[in-house]
């Protein structure tokens, strides 16, 4: 059976994670708000539009920035206990600082594998569509791109509107596609030729392809050493077909990850986000205890204002090795599993190191 202060310290701890996601959700939506009534003020909508995307952008932003919820959580339930002199109260009954730091560990690894495993998949649904809904009132709605195991697909409008392009490639690298087929409709859908080459250099929206032949109903087949082809698409364009891994859920994500690697194509950045995500279960409860050790150290800071401010501090010091190891990752400096474990075993060994110290005065 759970002892009693065991069961008190989890609920306080829990409340004050709540109360601060609480304040987050207040902050990111009045923050974000502005930004989409900017987005929709030339744009023939519903007033209710900036609201309703704003809400369902809310839940990636909360879970972006789950470590600095989490310290700011630890550090305001200690903040309650030493207020409440109960610090001295649980010492003076054999529950010292190690263990007390022990029970919010415990919760802070518990409520990170609950959260990657039913909160950041509604949250990836509810950015997918928030991405969706916005992208019926962007100027490029009549495009589409994806990747799937057949390759790259891509749908898009002529520049006068009068013929739809389905495209497919077989494999794509930096600045090239390769097996290319592109398909000419007319607005009936109606076939008018296809084109195949053998490869396209995309650098720019005007494709230079290479070898390619050309299939028609009224015509002879023709064949041509280069041709160009007026895209919608280059290769940066096409390279964030999914910059937005927020919106994919984990399934999805390795879904993804397979068929950029079946079509020849890097998945090194869809590897840093499901490893981002795996490892934030150990984030937080290593946060959690780096919250704990600042709070038992720091005893003689009496203002909330000034802990906050160092909260923010830490936390910021933390982003910046997490974005520079990161991006060590991206540009395969370092290995993709690597650049996201690197910052947190330097937080395990500093955490280590604290908990050993942690019953010393």
């Amino acid at each position: 059976m759970i002892k009693q202060y065991e069961n008190y310290l989890t609920k306080l701890f829990l409340k004050n994670i709540l109360t601060i996601i609480i304040v987050f959700i207040f902050l990111s939506f009045f923050l974000n708000i502005f930004e989409e009534i900017k987005y929709f003020e030339n744009k023939e909508s519903n007033i209710y539009y900036p609201i309703i995307l704003t809400i369902l952008n809310i839940p990636s932003i909360i879970f972006e920035i789950l470590p600095f919820v989490f310290l700011l959580g630890v550090m305001f339930f200690f903040i309650s206990l030493y207020e409440k002199d109960e610090i001295d109260l649980l010492i003076s009954n054999g529950v010292d600082n190690l263990k007390i730091t022990i029970i919010i560990t415990i919760v802070s690894l518990v409520l990170g594998v609950v959260l990657i495993v039913f909160y950041y998949s509604f949250s990836a649904n509810l950015k997918s569509l928030y991405l969706n809904t916005k992208y019926k009132y962007s100027n490029t709605s009549d495009h589409l791109a994806v990747v799937n195991e057949d390759g790259l697909w891509i749908k898009e409008k002529s520049a006068d509107n009068r013929h739809i392009f389905i495209i497919n490639a077989k494999s794509y690298n930096i600045n090239s596609l390769e097996k290319l087929e592109i398909t000419k409709l007319n607005l009936n859908y109606n076939l008018v030729n296809t084109i195949v080459a053998e490869r396209a250099d995309i650098k720019s929206k005007d494709w230079a392809l290479k070898d390619v032949k050309i299939y028609s109903n009224n015509k002879k087949t023709e064949f041509y050493e280069s041709f160009n082809y007026l895209s919608s698409f280059n290769e940066e364009i096409i390279s964030n077909l999914y910059s937005n891994l927020n919106s994919l859920n984990i399934f999805q994500l390795i879904q993804l990850k397979d068929n950029y690697k079946s079509i020849g194509y890097s998945a090194t950045e869809v590897s840093l986000h499901l490893n981002k995500i795996y490892s934030l279960p150990i984030y937080l409860t290593l946060t959690t205890i780096i919250g704990a050790l600042l709070m038992f150290k720091i005893t003689f800071i009496k203002s909330k204002f000034f802990l906050v401010v160092i909260g923010v501090l830490v936390s910021v010091v933390f982003y910046y090795i997490n974005y520079f190891s990161i991006l060590f990752g991206k540009n395969e400096t370092l290995p993709v599993v690597l650049s996201v474990w690197l910052p947190q075993i330097i937080m395990f060994l500093i955490c280590t190191f604290g908990l050993t110290k942690l019953n010393e005065n």
